[in-house]
């Protein structure tokens, strides 16, 4: 059984993220339609039953493109958003910067929460519980039957550090996920692990 992580398309990088309720430029939208039809083409291997996805609106509009090629349904589960990055989500750069000099998820502390937000140490907590139990839920369904679920970097970063068994902190080197990206999480012999990293061969089609 796997589960395939997979990153949002692109949208505009102008504004905060985390929370933002903004949408995927049109670049995002191309980026997600070669997704669905890369997934599509390659359903035989891949065998996706499930599609969960962030409600952050990125994440739906790349979920609702891989659902369309595939035919699945969409479930919106608020458990896998990026950073809850509190007041400034969505807001320009150029305001926050105004604003809030200084204001990244690097420069906080561990325990400290953006305004109006969560810290790095809640962050990561919420996904590697949402993760845990995914995991288990998996092993209790049907083999056979693979998921996707669409999300964030932030959150497919958090991932790898608890399936590696790596010290996760908000200052940790990310490790790679690019727009779009697909990430493999199989289990075998009682294990997880990641077999696919960062994969975008559909962006060169």
């Amino acid at each position: 059984m796997a589960i395939y992580f997979i990153r949002h398309g692109i949208d505009d990088e102008g504004y905060r993220g985390g929370w933002s309720q903004r949408g995927l430029n049109a670049a995002g939208y191309r980026q997600s339609e070669k997704l669905g039809r890369y997934l599509k083409e390659h359903q035989a291997e891949h065998n996706i039953r499930r599609i969960i996805s962030s409600d952050l609106q990125r994440a739906l509009d790349t979920a609702g493109e891989i659902a369309r090629e595939l035919g699945l349904p969409v479930e919106a589960s608020g458990a896998w958003r990026e950073t809850n990055n509190g007041v400034i989500a969505g807001m320009p750069n150029e305001i926050v910067d105004e604003r809030f000099p200084g204001l990244y998820f690097s420069g906080l502390g561990m325990e400290e929460r953006y305004p109006g937000g969560e810290s790095p140490l809640e962050f990561f907590s919420r996904i590697k519980l949402a993760f845990e139990a995914l995991c288990q839920e998996q092993i209790s369904r049907d083999p056979s039957e693979n998921i996707i679920v669409v999300t964030h970097g932030g959150v497919i970063n958090a991932v790898y550090h608890v399936i590696k068994g790596v010290e996760w902190t908000n200052r940790s080197k990310a490790y790679p996920s690019l727009y779009t990206s697909i990430h493999r999480v199989a289990y075998a012999e009682g294990a997880w692990s990641v077999t696919i990293e960062n994969q975008t061969d559909h962006l060169n089609r």
